[in-house]
């Protein structure tokens, strides 16, 4: 195997680093102590004072190829942003449909490239807006969706051929898939020329973000008939989002966050296979999502290592034969965790440092946080800067004219192939103990991710782990100048209303026909669930409808308390 370096010239740097260490170094040092800090990224891995050849000796030439080229550490594509720049993609969702368009045109308006839709807790869970468990909560953390018409609404005058569409939901995904796919047939677009997502990954919602209706085994049949319905019918569309920012944002260490979500992507591509699809035939559209945090070298060198171990695991465990199958493309988003209330304005510094690492670490898509995340949803004035941001990126700074244009970096490299190892290490730790879904149901994941954040905590209370604001350079009095998003009561009775029209308008024996349809179906792994679901929500058939009907055949679930 082949190193970057002789090794003639990698001895004669080691006797001139000793010797630096020794002299230059350790006199600085007697008229300059260092900090008294742990020099650590904030993932855990040391930081050594500098780096050298000597630090990437060991990393093979292949590793570090050419941008397009596997593993793909340098960027999935050979030109990167110099042919096209990253989507643009800031999420919006609040109130009704009506309410969401709005903003959707407004940010189409000032540049923004491609949509993200975030849904109201009733939509994520299955729950039409008049059940009980929806009371205060329509519309209030994202736009509200029952029925067929208030996705008709959402995508009112959008051309959906032009325009990427992220649906960001996960239990119910399936649902408002079938919704995008009918509103897009009833507007004579072509499935095939689509392109987006829907997140629908489930495995992450029992690992960290708690959002579940059904079981984990029937949850993960229906990731798999997304991928496979699209494998056939949108050739362009990503069936499936595989998430590690949530895992990020419930604590989990920015290594726990690319291992976990690696290792659910392995239980996917495992069920998908079983029904005897070629890797090839939907590798290529599965895409991911992940946070960028604070530590700025770090998520460059992260980005990097999880690209590479997502090729090898393809290319070496599921023999993928398709380059495509082996390029990890993924959505970025500031992490929303680093956003403080006090001297919130400085959010802002957060999010551009954070973005600016993403796009150094290849992403193909990115939103930036506004800088009133913490209180409410996002005003439309910290949206507009949160997309100015990303536009001075791609405008301004000349970043987007080199591929890779940190790679080469001693420090870089050297964090890079510590990433690899240490990624391929949990997933074999992973394997030994009976993959993803035991380890789920053991809680395994679960401890980890608690942990990290316990730890997390306690630096942040020492001091240890800075947070402007909060640990250091406090303001005692100070005053929040700011407007907030406002919540309308009226989403929920709007919602109400249509939502009954939509009852008052259908044919009650046909839903009646299509729902029991649908538990035949749910009984029968060897079925995918799309086509029924397509076919009920064009006969007015309602989210919850759907899901209580398969409350029925497949139950609910209860995690077992990890402490």
């Amino acid at each position: 195997m082949k190193k970057l370096h002789d090794k003639k010239i990698l001895k004669g740097l080691e006797k001139q680093v000793e010797s630096w260490e020794k002299n230059e170094v350790a006199s600085f040092l007697d008229r300059q102590p260092e900090r008294q800090n742990k020099f650590t990224t904030l993932g855990g891995f040391p930081v050594k004072r500098v780096y050298t050849a000597l630090d990437v000796q060991d990393i093979p030439i292949e590793d570090v190829n050419l941008p397009g080229q596997f593993p793909f550490t340098r960027g999935p594509y050979p030109t990167m942003y110099r042919g096209k720049k990253w989507t643009m993609r800031q999420i919006a969702g609040f109130g009704t449909g009506e309410d969401t368009n709005k903003r959707f045109k407004y940010l189409i308006s000032q540049g923004q490239t491609g949509l993200s839709t975030d849904f109201d807790m009733p939509t994520l869970m299955g729950y039409d807006s008049d059940h009980p468990m929806s009371r205060g909560e329509v519309g209030r953390g994202g736009v509200a969706i029952d029925t067929l018409s208030d996705m008709e609404a959402l995508f009112s005058d959008i051309d959906l051929e032009k325009i990427s569409v992220s649906l960001t939901i996960n239990p119910s995904a399936w649902i408002l898939l079938a919704m995008y796919v009918v509103v897009a047939e009833k507007r004579g677009f072509d499935l095939n020329k689509l392109s987006g997502t829907i997140q629908a990954d489930m495995l992450k919602e029992y690992i960290a973000q708690k959002e579940w209706i059904f079981p984990i085994a029937p949850s993960v049949r229906i990731v798999r008939d997304c991928i496979t319905y699209c494998a056939h019918k949108m050739k362009r569309y990503n069936p499936v989002n595989i998430c590690g920012y949530h895992i990020n944002e419930a604590g989990a260490s920015p290594l726990h966050e690319a291992a976990f979500t690696l290792a659910n992507t392995i239980t996917y591509v495992e069920e998908v296979v079983k029904t005897g699809m070629d890797v090839d035939k939907f590798a290529p559209r599965l895409s991911f999502f992940f946070a960028c945090g604070s530590d700025f070298i770090e998520e460059v060198a992260r980005f990097r290592a999880v690209r590479q171990a997502f090729a090898k695991i393809m290319k070496n465990r599921f023999a993928a034969k398709n380059p495509a199958s082996m390029r990890l493309r993924f959505h970025c988003q500031t992490a929303a965790a680093t956003l403080t209330k006090p001297q919130y304005k400085i959010n802002i510094v957060r999010t551009a440092f954070q973005a600016l690492a993403a796009v150094l670490g290849g992403a193909q898509s990115l939103h930036t946080n506004g800088m009133d995340e913490a209180f409410s949803i996002p005003t439309e004035e910290a949206m507009k800067i949160a997309l100015r941001t990303q536009q001075i990126i791609g405008e301004e700074t000349n970043i987007a004219n080199v591929v890779d244009p940190l790679g080469g970096s001693y420090y870089v490299e050297n964090l890079t192939n510590q990433y690899e190892k240490s990624i391929f290490e949990i997933l074999d730790e992973i394997d030994a103990n009976g993959g993803t879904i035991k380890l789920i149901e053991e809680g395994w994941f679960q401890k980890k991710i608690a942990d990290d954040a316990y730890e997390t905590a306690l630096a942040k209370q020492s001091g240890e782990k800075t947070v402007i604001g909060i640990n250091k350079f406090v303001e005692i009095e100070e005053e929040f100048d700011l407007e907030v998003h406002p919540y309308s009561l009226q989403s929920m009775e709007f919602q109400i209303e249509r939502l009954n029209k939509v009852r008052e308008t259908r044919d009650p024996k046909i839903i009646q026909t299509l729902l029991e349809q649908l538990k035949t179906i749910a009984l029968d792994e060897s079925k995918n669930i799309l086509p029924i679901t397509i076919e009920l929500v064009k006969a007015g058939a309602s989210m919850g409808d759907i899901v209580e009907t398969l409350k029925t055949v497949w139950g609910t679930y209860r995690e077992t308390p990890v402490f």
